[in-house]
Parts: C-alpha cells; sequence; structure tokens
C-alpha cells in the first residue's frame, strides 16, 4: 500500500520558522524525485519545490527561493521542506507528491499557518 504521510505543520508567526517531513512507504521511495505543492484557500495548488532522486538537483518557485530547502534522505524514504522566514501568504496546506512516469502519489496535506 503506497503511503505518503506529511507532519510538521503548525502555526508559526511571520518570521518564524517549521520543517514539514514527508515519510514514504509502499514504493521505491529513492527512484522518484519529490515535489512539494502548496494549496491557499481558494486559489490553485502550486508547485514550491521539486528535488531529484539523488538530491542533487533542486528548483523552488521565485517566492521561496532563498528562504525554503527541499532535501531528502532515502534511506529514511523521508523528504523535507525547511521553511525560514515565513510570511502570512505562505499560508496554505501542503502537500508532497511523488511521480514518476504514470505513477502519481500524493500525502493528505499538512496546514501551515503563519500569523501573529
Amino acid at each position: 500500500q503506497v503511503q505518503l504521510v506529511e507532519s510538521g505543520g503548525g502555526l508559526v508567526q511571520p518570521g518564524g520558522s517549521l520543517r514539514l517531513s514527508c515519510t514514504a512507504s509502499g514504493f521505491t521511495f529513492s527512484t522518484y524525485p519529490m515535489r512539494w505543492y502548496r494549496q491557499a484557500p481558494g486559489k490553485e495548488r502550486e508547485l514550491v519545490a521539486m528535488i531529484s532522486t539523488a538530491g542533487i538537483t533542486t528548483d523552488y518557485r521565485d517566492s521561496v527561493k532563498g528562504r525554503f530547502t527541499i532535501s531528502r534522505d532515502n534511506a529514511k524514504n523521508t523528504a523535507y521542506l525547511q521553511m525560514n522566514s515565513l510570511k502570512p501568504e505562505d499560508t496554505a496546506v501542503y502537500y508532497c507528491n511523488a511521480r514518476k512516469w504514470t505513477y502519481d502519489f500524493w500525502g493528505q496535506g499538512t496546514q501551515v499557518t503563519v500569523s501573529s
């Protein structure tokens, strides 16, 4: 059974930090590029960051560059999203995604709220 389980979300003040985790099971994690998406209320889901299978290549949407860092530990079947200098506009449900060929796996999401 394929599972992606996100954790680490919560309420944080502007300027604060959170670290999201995405733990995978049921498939060969190390062979899938990993992505983090987010969806704010009333908005479309958007790609935040991606990382290649070995973690060598990463990419970010412009609005999070320099603040967010994506990483992975293939030995632990886990991907991470370190989020620093958080802004109210980062408030959203964050989802991790593993996609390759016709296989497309999603987690249930974790809420991140940035508010004073």
